[in-house]
């Protein structure tokens, strides 16, 4: 047949049970409701996994998260926000959301505020008609490079916070992304009563974007 004897006497051994992989699959899905497989993928990467995107994918069908809803009803208990350590100086945690509203013409604007956990202090107010990712990116990047890197970043589910590029940014320069449990805006107190009293506060500094 000439066929090898080292091909007769082969048994393939999988280096990684598919056990706790699993498991680590479902955790991540549980913290990120909106992150799918090629998302987990990328951070399995990121944590030493040495695995593939198809056999992600597999097991994550085989979870039955590919029929997960990923935006959870709000009154809803979701999964357990990360432990969150106790504050002793600043730039160790901020906070950021985005608040839309409109002018007196009908126009609609939103507007992004970051907040520092630990003084209270505004940091930045970035103001337009539209916010992207890139957009919450550039000002998390301009901070940076006057304050120095946070260790975490308190946020929502919203487009602009799970985007990818935020998530490489955050990776890029070792932050943590800490978000919140669907429909519970307390996980994210700070920024919320901030954004409550922001027009009483005009030593907040104002970033146009166009």
């Amino acid at each position: 047949m000439r066929q090898a004897r080292s091909g007769l006497a082969y048994k393939p051994v999988r280096k990684i049970l598919d056990a706790p992989l699993t498991r680590r699959i479902e955790e991540i899905a549980q913290t990120r409701v909106r992150y799918g497989y090629q998302r987990i993928h990328i951070l399995l990467r990121r944590e030493g996994w040495p695995i593939n995107r198809k056999r992600v994918h597999r097991l994550y069908k085989l979870a039955g998260l590919n029929l997960r809803s990923k935006l959870p009803r709000r009154r809803r208990a979701a999964a357990d926000r990360l432990d969150r350590p106790l504050l002793t100086a600043p730039n160790q945690s901020w906070s950021m959301d985005i608040v839309s509203d409109a002018l007196f013409d009908g126009r609609r604007f939103r507007s992004l505020t970051v907040v520092d956990n630990f003084s209270r202090e505004c940091l930045a107010i970035v103001m337009g008609q539209s916010l992207r990712g890139e957009d919450v990116v550039e000002t998390l990047e301009h901070l940076r490079q006057e304050r120095g890197s946070p260790r975490r970043v308190q946020a929502d589910n919203g487009p602009e916070f799970i985007s990818v590029v935020l998530d490489k940014w955050a990776y890029d320069h070792g932050v943590t992304i800490d978000f919140s449990r669907p429909g519970k805006p307390t996980d994210n107190a700070f920024v919320e009563s901030f954004n409550g009293s922001s027009r009483r506060m005009p030593e907040c500094a104002l970033v146009p974007v166009p």
